[in-house]
């Protein structure tokens, strides 16, 4: 595995390589089943695996946890390893963002409702970074985790809008063994609230029966309020929502639905979704691009 730090020695290692194809695996690190899945599913599909860890600035808010965020890049670097990565990108604030921007990247759709809507500017900060990193790495496809759906969901549309020669691959959120998913916020969580956690992913499987018989979207939302509130003592809900996927507008009757939570504990803010076709099927995989 080639560790590489700039984006010069980046740029040209990928032009001397010239694979037929790159998959690409952009992680903030501290390094998990989650991502290690995205990862081998990359390797599978593609000539060479691209990974890259950068805890990126632009996407947190001033009072978000951007330097307790977990970081442990020798951990990282072993599992990276273990998993046939063939470069690992590790470029330090400094070299991502020299100087200030002249220019200002904001997505303006997407954005309003659901993670975007409590956290102004952050899939700015995304998007951002995923211009820069795209074009540094020239990926022929790129993998993301449907735990974080909306993200997923303005990376879609950033391909589109900036025509970008990507394939967007989001694959199935990693779980623990009780259905938790997988998250590098995970460990902040304590005891208790990691027992009461689970309720979310319950919550979401109870969603999707009732969606099946075709219970409002309303009741649903009532319903998995309910069960969350029934068994967290020690969180606040942030939203409960349902929207059509990818475009997060009012469900019509040809799209896909997600159903999403988000549950602020003491120190860690979780999320969790399921996205379901019309017939309440949940949905494997999300690609843009692919035949």
């Amino acid at each position: 595995m080639q560790i590489i730090k700039t984006i010069a020695e980046m740029k040209e290692t990928i032009q001397n390589k010239l694979p037929s194809t790159i998959g690409f695996v952009p992680t903030m690190g501290y390094l998990h089943e989650g991502h290690l899945s995205l990862a081998k599913e990359a390797k599978k599909e593609n000539d060479l695996l691209v990974m890259s860890i950068f805890v990126n600035p632009l996407q947190f808010g001033p009072n978000e946890d951007f330097d307790q965020y977990p970081r442990d890049e020798k951990r990282d670097i072993q599992l990276a390893k273990e998993i046939g990565t063939d470069i690992l990108f590790i470029p330090s604030v400094e070299e991502m963002y020299p100087t200030k921007s002249a220019i200002q990247m904001t997505i303006l759709d997407r954005t309003n409702v659901l993670c975007g809507e409590s956290r102004p500017g952050h899939f700015d900060g995304v998007i951002t970074v995923l211009t820069k990193l795209f074009h540094i790495i020239q990926p022929t496809k790129a993998y993301f985790g449907l735990k974080d759906a909306q993200q997923i969901a303005v990376i879609d549309a950033l391909i589109i809008d900036l025509n970008f020669p990507i394939n967007l691959v989001g694959l199935p959120t990693k779980r623990e063994p009780d259905g938790l998913a997988m998250s590098s916020r995970n460990v902040y969580l304590s005891n208790k609230e990691r027992e009461e956690a689970v309720i979310l992913y319950e919550s979401l499987q109870k969603a999707k029966e009732l969606i099946k018989i075709g219970t409002t979207f309303e009741k649903v939302k009532k319903v998995v309020e309910n069960s969350i509130k029934e068994k967290i003592t020690s969180a606040k809900i942030d939203y409960i929502s349902i929207f059509s996927y990818p475009y997060l507008k009012k469900v019509n009757k040809t799209d896909n639905i997600i159903i999403a939570v988000a549950v602020y504990f003491e120190k860690a803010r979780l999320i969790d979704n399921i996205i379901l076709n019309q017939n309440g099927t949940q949905l494997k995989r999300f690609t843009r691009g692919e035949a």
